[in-house]
């Protein structure tokens, strides 16, 4: 299984409703896309200073599935609707699970 980590550090002017908009969005895409196993989001708890904004963690059964994933058109749609041009810094990592 494949596990997709990203984090977002938005801009200045991103706020709560582009959040919660954003949030709805990614609710609806692992409904859209079949090869998603598992998806969870959500905003960072502001325990420690210096973390990233919000989180985004997918698991995949395959690698092909994670680049079908990657690839998809809803997937690539939500991106360019919600994270271009919103984003100071992200970060990602994709690992292998049992």
């Amino acid at each position: 299984m494949i596990r997709h980590v990203v984090m977002f550090r938005w801009s200045a002017d991103v706020g709560a409703e582009h959040i919660a908009a954003l949030s709805a969005a990614l609710d609806e895409l692992a409904g859209t896309i079949p090869m998603i196993r598992s998806y969870r989001h959500g905003v960072d708890c502001g325990l420690n200073e210096g973390n990233f904004d919000y989180v985004v963690v997918g698991d995949f059964a395959t690698v092909d599935h994670y680049i079908a994933y990657r690839d998809h058109p809803a997937h690539q749609a939500f991106i360019q609707k919600f994270i271009v041009g919103n984003v100071e810094s992200r970060s990602a990592v994709q690992y292998a699970i049992d």
